[in-house]
């Protein structure tokens, strides 16, 4: 996983046209992308109770580049006791502390190798085993059918099989029409979009006003690329986990944002596993200095 360059962000301009993003999602969708028609992939779980533990969630979420996986994640994770596991962070944990896993992964990467899936399972599941009455989502694997195969045995031989899988459903045009609109404050992470996420000041972040930039892969040609990439290798996995009747629960949520999005998530996870806690709220430390802070500025704001 690499973090690339991004450039600065003109005050008030996209850089795409409309024009542009909307052929380009006529040719991405019907020409260059492999249909994803999948008859079965909205199955809502009639057979959830025959999952050997339906009380812990563990969870998979799938969506094409830009359908809010990140943002609907954090989400659940901020809200509820679950724990948000990054294939690339429990990856690069095992190369920090040389495992046995993390010197055989340093050295083919350092050769420019693809780590193979036998390798990235170990990585994976030598953290879920440790987790077994915990709720987690993993995001980051399984990317393929044959990874998805590895993981869904792995889990099932240990008694610990997911429990649900799901997937957002995005039109490739919404997705388009976000990226070309998509800004980010690279030094924290917060997103903004022109179309409904827009910034107090064009180009600037709310909190620190400092300016925005945009991603180098957030434009059609390279979404092109890797909405390709996603039907070749992600459909057929989407596939195999609706077509396991008995397997975990699989959902397909449809929507143009993660606000539209959201509360039909958080519905099927409330409805699915009623036993998750919500985090308790954080509360705000009082010092024995603050009545006096208080009168102060009050004093201030009259003057």
């Amino acid at each position: 996983m690499t973090l690339s360059l991004c450039t600065r962000a003109p005050a008030c301009t996209n850089s795409i046209s409309r024009k542009a993003v909307r052929s380009i999602a006529h040719t991405t969708s019907l020409g260059s992308a492999p249909s994803f028609h999948l008859p079965n992939l909205k199955r809502t779980g009639a057979n959830f109770g025959n999952v050997h533990d339906n009380k812990v969630l563990r969870m998979l979420m799938f969506g094409k580049p830009g359908a809010g996986k990140g943002t609907l994640s954090s989400r659940l994770v901020k809200k509820y006791d679950i724990l948000s596991l990054s294939t690339g962070d429990l990856l690069r944990q095992h190369i920090a502390e040389q495992t046995v896993i993390g010197r055989q992964a340093e050295e083919i990467v350092a050769q420019g190798g693809l780590v193979p899936d036998e390798i990235m399972l170990q990585v994976v599941t030598s953290k879920l085993d440790a987790l077994r009455n915990k709720h987690w989502i993993l995001d980051g694997f399984p990317r393929t059918l044959a990874q998805g195969k590895l993981l869904d045995n792995h889990l099932q031989t240990q008694n610990t099989p997911l429990s649900l899988v799901v997937n957002l459903d995005v039109a490739d045009e919404v997705i388009l029409s976000r990226i070309s609109d998509r800004w980010v404050h690279l030094p924290s992470g917060r997103v903004y979009n022109m179309s409904y996420n827009h910034p107090k000041v064009d180009g600037f972040d709310d909190e620190t006003g400092e300016p925005l930039t945009k991603r180098p892969d957030d434009n059609p040609e390279i979404f092109s690329r890797r909405l390709k990439q996603f039907y070749e290798s992600t459909a057929p996995l989407l596939s195999y986990y609706a077509s396991k009747p008995k397997s975990a629960r699989m959902v397909s949520l449809q929507g143009e944002t993660s606000d539209e999005i959201w509360p039909k998530l958080e519905a099927v996870v409330r409805s699915s596993f009623p036993n998750l806690k919500e985090r308790a709220p954080v509360k705000r430390q009082h010092s024995l200095s603050d009545p006096f802070i208080t009168a102060e500025e009050t004093w201030s704001a009259k003057v």
